[in-house]
């Protein structure tokens, strides 16, 4: 009888996850159209480039023209269409029937997917450190690892922001798109293993940034399906909200007659390479706010004539307004890991135990990305030449070829090399820093971006002191035991780990016995980057460009640091944060959030 009621329960379980999952396997078509009625193709829009004129009466234009329907830009868009009219130009498609970016199995196969249409654009920055840009409605959330963590206090402070208001706009994300995950064992005995080295206390599950160890939410729900920022919009007025998909704003449009530039709507091209333009209302209070995140709102600030002067020049971008600092203080927190051999199977588990150490290094770890075919012959998991870990090689060795070759060398490795896991380190706030410049005047082309990792000795030393403690937790009994694994030596532990980390540099033969030599070698990335546009700088505290008038900026490129182990928490709730703020000073209290 017992079997038999195990039995059904099992039943019953797979009952409730096929129908869960039906509506994103019917080719999601309908379903998205049913419950985001608002969100359209491009080409469905009424302007043509053919009807391009100066005017804009209202009956054509929008209170907010929001460009980028990302992390920041979904929420954003959902609060401000409580009362006004809002546009989102959204370069990507929807996330909602794309399998690759709806379940945690998949996760690794959507970053591998370089095709013009993935949801995942891959870039390579001049350090040699293949990176990913989100490029699909519901931005990072639809490709990242799924963490979810609030930020420490101090950011909050450091950036100026209400806390009042940030503690109400939280738990609006939270009740919507996030879960707490069910531990896998691999993430267990992380945990057991952090707590025995000395990052301590236990904080249990929380959304909070403590020091110790702690389990994070997830986007992740128990069937391992994502839920991403584009839910978001569902808490939208779908009266006031239009969304396009495959919209790709090529600039901001501005009107000089005045002392100021000012904002008056965009020129965007829908998926059919046709060109239209969108207009603000003539309110000025009106805005059009960018959100392409860190990689593409410096992008499109300069490409519409707003840069440094010596950028624009060499492209022959007029220019609106000279501002030096776009572009500049570009940082991406430089990741190392430590690969961990197993005796014995292991699950996919992505990031949901870290450990916060107050040397200024964070622990975290994933597993089971080697485990089946498609992983073998696709990728490692989160070291893999195709979703972005290409460590450090000089430029004129980082050819197509040179990568090719490199992916090809991945794949061949055995299985046995990839049946374990990874114990990942991340250095916060790191003082280098670098610079983003325009390749050409094509807003589909990347544009070229320097990290400078590990440039300022301090964030070389910090990465040593993580692998050290990332050792550390390996050789814990807890690990031990779990893997049924003999106690790795350090320098057995770094040689797999440069050998699952191929890249093209050349090895030095110290890569084992200097870890300063590991860290330079092995650096990759946890797509954290951030900066380009700061406060003081490029926008005001507000967030409104400086020496413009009704232009924004929400998204990362504002951010000096990335906020709390994982930033996607902070950027999901800056979009409510400054939808409900915008709201609070254009209608007070008549505004009800």
């Amino acid at each position: 009888m017992a079997a038999f009621v195990g039995a059904l329960k099992k039943l019953s379980i797979c009952l409730i996850l096929w129908l869960n999952t039906l509506p994103f396997l019917q080719g999601g078509s309908d379903y998205y159209e049913f419950k985001y009625p608002f969100i359209k193709r491009a080409s469905s829009f009424w302007a043509s480039s053919s009807s391009f004129s100066s005017s804009n009466t209202d009956e054509a234009s929008y209170d907010y023209i929001i460009v980028g329907g990302g992390t920041a830009g979904c929420p954003l868009a959902a609060t401000l269409s409580q009362n006004f009219s809002v546009l989102v130009l959204e370069r990507g498609g929807v996330p909602f029937s794309n399998v690759n970016v709806s379940f945690l199995s998949n996760f690794h196969i959507a970053l591998a997917d370089t095709s013009p249409t993935s949801a995942s654009q891959p870039f390579v920055s001049t350090d040699g450190v293949i990176n990913a840009r989100a490029r699909v409605l519901g931005g990072g959330t639809c490709i990242n690892a799924g963490f979810y963590t609030r930020a420490n206090s101090g950011f909050i402070r450091r950036v100026g922001w209400d806390e009042r208001l940030v503690n109400e706009s939280y738990p609006w994300v939270e009740k919507q798109i996030i879960h707490q995950p069910k531990l896998a064992q691999w993430q267990g005995a992380f945990k057991d293993s952090l707590l025995d080295v000395g990052v301590s206390p236990y904080n249990g599950f929380t959304y909070d940034h403590i020091h110790g160890t702690k389990v994070g939410g997830t986007l992740f729900d128990r069937f391992g399906r994502r839920h991403t920022a584009a839910e978001l919009l569902a808490s939208a007025n779908p009266k006031m909200l239009t969304v396009l998909v495959y919209a790709t704003v090529q600039k901001v449009l501005f009107d000089q007659t005045g002392r100021r530039p000012m904002a008056m709507g965009v020129i965007f091209k829908d998926e059919n390479g046709n060109q239209h333009q969108a207009f603000l209302t003539n309110n000025r209070r009106s805005e059009v706010i960018l959100s392409c995140g860190a990689i593409g709102t410096p992008q499109m600030l300069m490409l519409s004539g707003i840069g440094p002067k010596a950028e624009l020049d060499k492209l022959n971008i007029s220019m609106v307004l000279r501002n030096e600092f776009v572009g500049k203080g570009m940082a991406d927190n430089p990741m190392n890991s430590v690969f961990v051999p197993t005796n014995r199977p292991v699950e996919q588990s992505l990031i949901q135990t870290v450990g916060i150490t107050k040397m200024g290094v964070y622990i975290e770890s994933s597993s089971g990305f080697g485990q089946s075919q498609d992983s073998i012959r696709c990728h490692h998991g989160i070291l893999s030449a195709e979703i972005g870990q290409l460590s450090t090689i000089p430029p004129k060795q980082r050819t197509p070829e040179a990568i090719q070759a490199f992916i090809k060398r991945k794949r061949d490795l055995p299985h046995e090399a990839f049946k374990g896991g990874f114990i990942l380190e991340k250095i916060a706030r790191p003082i280098s820093t670098g610079h983003l410049n325009l390749v050409n005047t094509n807003i589909d082309d990347n544009p070229s971006v320097t990290f400078n990792y590990f440039h300022h000795p301090h964030d070389l030393q910090r990465c040593v002191d993580g692998i050290r403690m990332a050792a550390k937790v390996i050789q814990s009994k807890h690990f031990t035991n779990f893997t049924r694994c003999d106690k790795p030596t350090v320098e057995k532990l770094l040689n797999m780990s440069v050998k699952a980390n191929i890249n093209l540099i050349p090895k030095h033969t110290n890569d084992t016995k200097s870890l300063e030599q590991f860290c330079k070698d092995t650096v990759i990335t946890i797509w954290h980057y951030h900066g380009g546009c700061h406060v003081g700088k490029v926008v005001d505290p507000d967030l409104k460009v400086l020496g413009t008038n009704r232009l924004r900026i929400v998204d990362g490129s504002t951010f000096n640091e990335s906020p709390g182990t994982n930033p996607q928490g902070t950027v999901l709730m800056m979009g409510r944060y400054m939808g409900v703020k915008i709201l609070r000073r254009r209608l007070g209290k008549a505004a009800h959030v």
